[in-house]
């Protein structure tokens, strides 16, 4: 007997018992007094592909992160930057939007003693209730605790291009800091390089819970 309805999308058990036959999609339903429906839930979500990795992307990706923004009631957008041009860029954007920003550029002291990100633009986007934040970042402390574990999980998430590895690391240094809360939906972008290319939907967590942090959609990123 085939339990799969296929019209109305829905499977319908006749018994609590389901042996599978060897062959594939067919049960044998054993009878019993009960009907319990389970209903299949299929959702279909647009990923946007790019080409190429790079900063040529970083208006799309802007425009499609204000879309995602407004249709799934997101408040706040942790964006990595570490020249501060993607956090200009996306700062225009979102005037007037009811966004927060929360620009992640490098630690101090990452490649040599003065930090690229321009002081005056920390000031201008404080002065708009925006948040910067000059975290430690995760995967960059081999020397510290003389392990070579962080970098090998960057290398593991970079199999999803490089801006995948930059979402996930700024959304734990966000939230290490105070500046998203732990269990909050926000959006990160990230890119290769330069600009931005990389825009997911997540959950937010710190890196000392970093198994409860959740990527729940794919918003944009390069073909690799």
């Amino acid at each position: 007997m085939n339990c799969i309805d296929n019209q109305r999308n829905r499977v319908k058990f006749l018994v609590a018992v389901i042996v599978r036959w060897p062959s594939e999609n067919q049960f044998l339903c054993v009878l019993r007094n009960h009907e319990i429906y389970a209903r299949v839930n299929i959702m279909e979500k647009k990923i946007v592909y790019f080409e190429k990795p790079g900063k040529e992307n970083t208006q799309e990706v802007i425009n499609l992160v204000l879309e995602t923004a407004k249709s799934m009631n997101i408040r706040k957008i942790v964006i990595a930057s570490t020249r501060g041009n993607t956090a200009k860029s996306i700062s225009e954007a979102v005037e007037g939007e009811g966004l927060t920003l929360v620009v992640v550029p490098w630690q101090f002291g990452f490649k040599g003693k003065e930090n690229p990100f321009s002081q005056d633009l920390v000031k201008e986007l404080r002065a708009k209730e925006h948040i910067v934040h000059f975290g430690t970042m995760l995967f960059h402390t081999t020397d510290l605790y003389n392990t070579n574990i962080p970098q090998a999980l960057a290398n593991i998430l970079r199999v999803f291009g490089q801006g995948m590895k930059v979402c996930i690391e700024i959304i734990m240094m966000a939230c290490d800091g105070g500046c998203i809360g732990i269990g909050e939906k926000v959006i990160a972008v990230g890119g290769t390089r330069y600009g931005a290319d990389t825009a997911v939907l997540a959950t937010a967590a710190p890196s000392t819970r970093a198994t409860s942090l959740r990527i729940h959609e794919i918003i944009c990123k390069p073909i690799l």
